[in-house]
């Protein structure tokens, strides 16, 4: 499968420390320079603001996907490539997996897991087969993996349930990891 568009979720703050934000203009630098599209939160403020004004500033094209409840929340962006205000978290997400080839998530909260998990569950159900990545910046998910590998001990989590969830450490690897 050709990868054309990325959804990427991530915070809409900018975390505890540099390292997620230098991480995060780096992912839409690296995007931006394969002419690989990002689809995105919409917003203008934290991680998801890193993430899409690199990638326009190095010349991407960005999409964002905002509900109406968080336009003026989570400020939307207004230089984006197109902006999609939506009903809805679930028509977000719905519109996102639509539109991507494949998933990375950057350090983020409540809404990233979410995003994550169900993105990750699609999959499990076979509604998707498009690669799942966690940018792990200097292992800010390390705990969620020992827990997800503590599921798979405890047997509520098949291993190659656990398998679908690709991590790399640094932005090179994961465009390695999905053959950019």
């Amino acid at each position: 499968m050709s990868i054309q568009n990325i959804a990427v979720f991530c915070a809409s703050a900018e975390g505890a420390r540099p390292i997620y934000r230098e991480q995060a203009e780096a992912f839409g630098r690296a995007l931006a320079a394969r002419n690989i599209g990002l689809i995105y939160g919409g917003a203008k403020v934290g991680l998801m603001g890193a993430v899409a004004e690199a990638t326009i500033n190095a010349g991407g094209r960005v999409v964002g996907v905002i509900p109406e409840v968080l336009v003026d929340l989570e400020v939307a962006h207004d230089g984006l490539s197109e902006l999609h205000i939506v009903d809805t978290m679930h028509t977000r997400k719905a519109m996102m997996g639509d539109r991507a080839d494949a998933f990375v998530i950057l350090p983020g909260g409540f809404g990233t897991m979410e995003e994550l998990f169900e993105v990750l569950a699609w999959q499990t159900l076979k509604l998707h087969a498009k690669p799942i990545l966690l940018l792990n910046t200097d292992g800010f998910y390390n705990p969620l993996l020992a827990f997800l590998d503590h599921c798979v001990t405890e047997r509520v989590l098949k291993p190659h349930n656990r398998a679908i969830l690709l991590v790399a450490d640094t932005v090179e690897d994961a465009l390695t990891q999905l053959g950019l």
